[in-house]
């Protein structure tokens, strides 16, 4: 069995941000510039390689937010993208997911539209199927089904389309935070 390098001996890697992003969305992934914008959405490939880019986009998207606001927005927007990766068609070779973050005055609403169930061959759209969290996705000794009950609990609203073949899972989360368990916390 080949040997298996520990973090300190992996060469650092610096990618430029041109190889990733065309030059026409780089200001999505650069926190010091803010843009105003009403609608935004970036196609990642499926690969958790790229989760720091993720983070990025969806912290510059709340960059005028506060502090709490950001991590919440970014810890659930995160939540979405991982379930896209491990649960979808978007995970596999060649996969994608599209996050989608929509502004309005009351708040911003996040679209995670993935590759669709890996096991969907042919479905019926009478026979939709929505998503439910864990009922106990929240217990400390949970091991997995956190994803969606912390969604349920930390946003202000949530859904999905129903369809496993595309599936769509969205969240809005009020600028007050109404709703939201964090708040109480």
């Amino acid at each position: 069995m080949p040997a298996r390098a520990t973090l300190d001996q992996l060469p650092s890697v610096t990618v430029p941000l041109s190889l990733l992003v065309p030059w026409q969305k780089q200001h999505y992934f650069t926190p010091a510039r803010r843009v105003p914008y009403r609608r935004r959405a970036f196609t990642f490939w499926g690969d958790r390689a790229l989760f720091p880019l993720v983070h990025t986009f969806l912290d510059t998207c709340a960059a005028d937010q506060t502090r709490d606001y950001r991590y919440v927005f970014n810890l659930l927007g995160t939540e979405l993208a991982a379930n896209a990766v491990r649960h979808s068609r978007s995970g596999a070779p060649g996969g994608t997911y599209t996050l989608r973050v929509d502004r309005c005055s009351t708040g911003l609403t996040l679209t995670c539209r993935d590759g669709g169930h890996p096991d969907i061959r042919r479905w019926d759209i009478r026979d939709r199927c929505y998503l439910a969290p864990a009922p106990d996705g929240l217990r400390p000794d949970t091991e997995s089904g956190r994803g969606l009950a912390l969604v349920d609990a930390l946003a202000t609203s949530w859904g999905d389309n129903g369809l496993p073949t595309h599936r769509h899972v969205w969240f809005h989360l009020a600028y007050d935070m109404a709703d939201s368990a964090w708040s109480a916390a």
